[in-house]
């Protein structure tokens, strides 16, 4: 008995070493957490330059070099102390966060497992204050001459935690997650300059922008600038701007969705629902197009401290804000009509111009990073329809009819000619800056789609009478659904009413469907209903999903279709508030332009 009572556990107090290893844990996970701490650091100290070097994936040096405020010697030495903050006053405080970081055992955490240097400098100072640290243990803290700001050099990382240190990836990987998140604080922060040497080797040499087109440009390519459409959004809550790409900027992975609220780099669970919602009829199940989103609202109404890293925050009114990011994507991404029948939409082009007109001032990126990448998938540019000011171009002739060919005054493009079609399945359309070839049955699509969603819209949805009433019976779950919405499906199109039980009649259907099954179609529509649940609004939710239904009626690709046919095709589909790509996310025209065809026959 008394050896066992020997052996009982005795709580006692941790020495403050291995608390900071604790710590680190949550604050320190990798090369690029660390980076994030002290990158926001110098954010928060009013740097305008900040210079990052890496080498070996972090593992041997991270270092952060900023002109920001700096600290004293007091100040310093304070900064590596646990639960030390300039940011934190009171509780109430921590509710209220305007600035990136406010970690208090952040510094003390980072030279707690590595070999630390912090070197600073205020304005007010002549010299400056140099403390080195290793493995939590303070080695010397000297005066240095320095230039005003603060440097930190975070050597051999985890290197008195080998068990932590064998748990990181591949130099490689680690430099991926560096990269990734030097990107988030480039694109947060346009006006700052930075830099990023890797190995001693320059990767990224950013000037102070000013605008986030120009930044935008300057990480990408000036043809990847020209599949953006901008974001300009409020309703009182929420200001919501950035950019938001085609869909052809899509891709299998999340990398290129950027979401900053009130200026912090987040990841948020309902906005990502909001990007889906509002793609979910554009793009392909799977793919994810780019999209650059900057959120400002109410601090208080936004948990930043969800996450121990800060990488995730909490709405506490997410609803609002799902509804305020779908209507700003569906606002950027939909052409909007002037009365005179032109669409407008904000989309950059690198030659100086925009892709559609009327427009705001033209945006001319200083250079290209990258050649253009071949076909891209732009918005071919609208011509205003007014008296030119010099001798029009000869008119293309149909080489059917040989007649002139013109676009309609709503056409995406300024004129087209209809060349013939290629491989039984597309059509090779002649536009003023190039050629589109165009796919008849997404294209149809998009047109049948955007014809209910419009009669859907004007509460004109025209019915198809059956030639004999059916008579459904569905399961009791799929039957109270219906029962629950049946206003809305007769809205819709549908001639539906009750026969008792779980038994329907439907004597007619939307016209956009009068020759599909009537069943299939309304348990489809239940279990979207109930799948969806309140995150989505019920007359919306059934009207896609009878334009869905509707897009089965579209033409096959193989199909034959006449010059008539065609030509009622290209007109319809360049009247649609989307006319890239079919509702299924699959593209419906690929651009080329004659300076890519002159490029690629060495003509420049």
């Amino acid at each position: 008995m008394l050896h066992r009572m020997q052996n009982k556990p005795v709580i006692q107090l941790l020495p403050d070493q291995v608390i900071n290893k604790i710590a680190a844990g949550e604050v320190v996970e990798r090369p690029a957490s660390v980076m994030k701490e002290l990158f926001e650091n110098a954010l928060d100290a009013g740097a305008t330059q900040v210079d990052v070097e890496v080498i070996r994936g972090g593992r041997q040096l991270i270092a952060i070099t900023d002109n920001g405020s700096g600290m004293d010697r007091d100040q310093a030495l304070l900064s590596i102390e646990r639960h030390a903050t300039s940011k934190i006053r009171s509780e109430a405080d921590i509710e209220n966060i305007h600035t990136l970081g406010f970690r208090g055992e952040a510094l003390s955490s980072i030279s707690s497992v590595s070999r630390f240097t912090l070197i600073t400098r205020p304005e007010e100072e002549l010299s400056g204050t140099e403390i080195q640290i290793a493995g939590g243990k303070l080695l010397s803290v000297e005066d240095i001459g320095c230039p005003v700001g603060t440097r930190m050099e975070i050597r051999n990382l985890f290197f008195n935690v080998p068990a932590r240190r064998k748990f990181l990836r591949a130099e490689q990987t680690e430099l991926t997650h560096i990269r990734q998140l030097f990107l988030v604080h480039a694109l947060a922060h346009p006006t700052i300059g930075m830099s990023l040497k890797v190995d001693e080797r320059i990767v990224y040499n950013l000037p102070m922008a000013g605008k986030m087109e120009d930044r935008i440009t300057e990480l990408y390519n000036t043809g990847f600038f020209e599949q953006l459409a901008r974001i300009d959004y409020s309703d009182g809550e929420h200001t919501i701007t950035g950019y938001a790409g085609l869909p052809q900027t899509g891709r299998k992975d999340r990398q290129d969705q950027y979401i900053f609220v009130n200026g912090r780099p987040a990841a948020a669970p309902v906005v990502y629902h909001a990007l889906n919602e509002a793609y979910h009829a554009l793009i392909a199940k799977g793919r994810y197009p780019a999209v650059f989103l900057f959120i400002e609202m109410d601090p208080s109404l936004v948990d930043v401290n969800v996450h121990p890293a800060k990488k995730e925050v909490r709405f506490r009114r997410p609803n609002p804000l799902r509804d305020a990011v779908v209507g700003a994507l569906q606002k950027a991404l939909t052409f909007q009509r002037t009365e005179d029948g032109e669409q407008k939409s904000e989309v950059g082009r690198s030659d100086g111009e925009q892709v559609v007109l009327p427009s705001p001032s033209p945006i001319r990126p200083r250079f290209e990073t990258q050649k253009q990448m071949d076909e891209l998938l732009v918005r071919p540019k609208v011509v205003e329809h007014q008296k030119p000011k010099k001798a029009a171009p000869q008119q293309p002739i149909n080489p059917t009819t040989h007649q002139p060919e013109r676009a309609t005054p709503s056409s995406p493009w300024g004129w087209c000619r209809i060349v013939g079609r290629i491989g039984e399945s597309y059509v090779v359309l002649e536009t003023e800056d190039g050629f589109v070839l165009m796919e008849p049955r997404a294209a149809h699509e998009r047109v049948l789609f955007e014809k209910f969603i419009s009669a859907a819209r004007e509460h004109a949805v025209q019915k198809q009478g059956l030639l004999a009433p059916e008579s459904i019976n569905l399961l009791p779950s799929d039957a109270q659904i219906v029962r629950d919405h049946i206003e809305v499906l007769q809205e819709l199109g549908f001639g539906i009413s009750e026969f008792g039980g779980d038994t329907f009649i439907v004597d007619a259907l939307p016209v956009y469907v009068q020759n599909g099954p009537a069943e299939s179609l309304l348990v489809e529509i239940a279990r979207e209903l109930e799948k969806a649940g309140k995150k989505r609004g019920v007359r919306e939710l059934v009207q896609e999903r009878v334009a869905q239904a509707a897009c089965q009626t579209a033409v096959r690709a193989k199909d034959q279709l006449s010059e008539t046919e065609i030509e009622k095709l290209v007109a319809d589909l360049a009247k649609t508030e989307m006319p890239y790509t079919s509702p299924r996310g699959r593209p419906t025209l690929i651009y080329t332009s004659f300076t890519e065809l002159n490029r690629k026959f060495s003509r420049e």
